[in-house]
C-alpha cells in the first residue's frame, strides 16, 4: 500500500453575486444576513457545512414541508425496486378523501406511480401522498412509522411526523437544521429534479378528468439558480419552504420556517441563497480529467506501471477569504493485469485543515493487456542480463 501526501494551498477568488425578480431583497453583505422568519438553515449541498443559523434546533410545525420525508421514502421505494415509475397504484377512498391541496384523485381509479410523486413535488397533492403511503408502507400509520425512522437514521434529533401531508396533527414538529438534512438526502436522487422544474401541468385522470397544476416554489421561475424546493404553509407553522439552488459548481440548500407572508419566505431564502453564492466557493482540488503525477504498479501486465485518474471531480467548500490547508492521501490496491480504463485501482482520501472531508476513488486511466509467455521471457531475459 502506498501513500502519498500533497499539500495544495490556493487564494479562493470571490463569487459574484445574484439578484431576483419580483421581491425586495436585502444585503448580502455579511454582518447584514438575517431571515425574516422564526428559524433557518443554510447550508452547503456537497459538504453539508453550515453558512447560516437562526434558531436551528427550534422545534415547530412544518406544514407540508413534511412531505420532504415522504418524497425521500418513495424514492428509496423506488431506489430498492419496491416500486417502479410505471407501476399502477389503486387510490382507496381514504387517500381520495384527504383535504387540503390535493389533484382530486378518484376512489378505484388507476395512477401510475410517476404520476402521484410529480403531483406531490409540483403541487403538494395530500392524496397522493396518502395513496403511495398505503402501497409502500400497507397503511399511513405504518408509512409515518418509517418516516420517524429515516429521520433518526439521518441525525434529525428535533422532528417527530404524525402524518404523512404535513395537516396539522397535535405532536408533529421538525426543524430548520433537521429539514436540511432530510432535504439533502432526497435531492441526491438525481431524478427529483424531473419533477421539481416542472412549473404547469395537467394531470390526466382515468375518467378523462384534468386538473391542472401548478408549482408551489414560486422560486423557479423568478430564482435563476433555484431548481427544486417544498413550500408548506398553515396557520400554526406560518409560511415555510426549504429550498435549493446550483450556481456554477456549487449547490445550496436553504430552509425558512414560520416567515409572516409567502413573499417573505422566498425573499429571506434569495437573501440567503444571494449571501452563499457571494461569499462562498467550491474550489477544485481534484480533476477527474488530470491524471495523478505518481503511476501505479502492476503485476503480470505488458507494462509495470499505468497512469491513473479520481473516478470524479472532488472540491472543497470555503469562505472566499479563507485558505484551507488541503492534503490528500492516495492508496494504491494490488492489481494485477488485466486492466481495464475505468478499473477502481485505490482510492484518495482528501482533508481539509486536517479533517477529512472527501473520500473517491482512484481508477485506470489507460489499459493494460495481461504479459505473454512471450513477455515474460523477454523480462527473464532482461533481468538475466543486469
Amino acid at each position: 500500500m502506498k501513500k502519498i501526501l500533497t499539500i495544495l494551498c490556493s487564494a479562493c477568488v470571490a463569487a459574484a453575486g445574484t439578484v431576483m425578480c419580483g421581491f425586495e431583497v436585502k444585503s448580502n453583505e455579511a454582518d447584514n444576513l438575517t431571515a425574516d422568519c422564526k428559524s433557518a438553515y443554510l447550508m452547503d449541498f456537497n459538504s453539508g457545512e453550515c453558512i447560516y443559523k437562526q434558531n436551528e434546533t427550534k422545534r415547530m410545525p412544518i406544514a407540508s414541508v413534511c412531505k420532504v420525508m415522504t418524497l425521500t421514502l418513495c424514492m428509496d421505494a423506488l431506489a430498492s425496486e419496491q416500486l417502479s415509475l410505471d407501476d399502477k397504484i389503486t387510490v382507496s377512498e381514504s387517500a381520495s378523501g384527504m383535504g387540503g391541496s390535493q389533484v382530486f384523485l378518484g376512489t378505484g381509479c388507476e395512477y401510475t406511480v410517476d404520476q402521484l410523486i410529480k403531483s406531490i413535488v409540483v403541487c403538494s397533492a395530500n392524496d397522493s401522498c396518502v395513496a403511495l403511503s398505503e402501497t409502500i408502507a400497507g397503511s399511513e400509520e405504518s408509512f409515518v412509522a418509517r418516516m420517524n425512522s429515516k429521520a433518526a437514521e439521518l441525525g434529525c434529533n428535533d422532528t417527530l411526523f404524525a402524518n404523512c401531508t404535513g395537516l396539522p396533527k397535535p405532536t408533529q414538529y421538525s426543524c430548520a437544521r433537521d429539514v436540511a438534512l432530510m432535504f439533502k438526502n432526497l435531492i441526491k436522487y438525481e431524478n427529483y429534479f424531473n419533477y421539481s422544474k416542472v412549473w404547469l401541468e395537467d394531470f390526466i385522470h382515468p375518467d378523462n378528468r384534468t386538473t391542472l397544476m401548478t408549482n408551489t416554489n414560486k422560486l423557479i421561475k423568478k430564482y435563476s439558480f433555484c431548481d427544486g424546493g417544498k413550500t408548506g404553509f398553515t396557520n400554526e407553522a406560518g409560511f415555510c419552504l426549504a429550498a435549493t439552488a446550483k450556481k456554477d459548481n456549487m449547490r445550496l440548500i436553504s430552509v425558512v420556517l414560520g416567515a409572516g407572508s409567502s413573499d417573505v419566505r422566498f425573499a429571506s431564502t434569495v437573501n440567503m441563497f444571494n449571501y452563499g453564492f457571494a461569499n462562498y466557493k467550491n474550489r477544485i482540488v481534484l480533476d477527474k480529467d488530470v491524471t495523478l503525477n505518481d503511476e501505479f504498479t502492476v503485476s503480470g501486465g505488458k507494462k509495470k506501471s499505468f497512469a491513473v485518474c479520481p473516478e470524479r471531480n472532488v472540491y472543497v467548500f470555503s469562505a472566499n477569504d479563507k485558505s484551507p490547508e488541503i492534503t490528500h492521501n492516495v492508496f494504491d490496491y494490488k492489481v494485477k493485469a488485466p486492466v481495464a480504463i475505468g478499473q477502481v485501482v485505490g482510492k484518495i482520501e482528501v482533508y481539509k485543515d486536517g479533517i477529512l472531508c472527501d473520500t473517491v476513488n482512484v481508477v485506470s486511466a489507460e489499459h493494460v493487456k495481461k504479459a505473454t509467455f512471450g513477455d515474460n521471457f523477454v523480462n527473464i531475459s532482461d533481468n538475466w542480463a543486469l
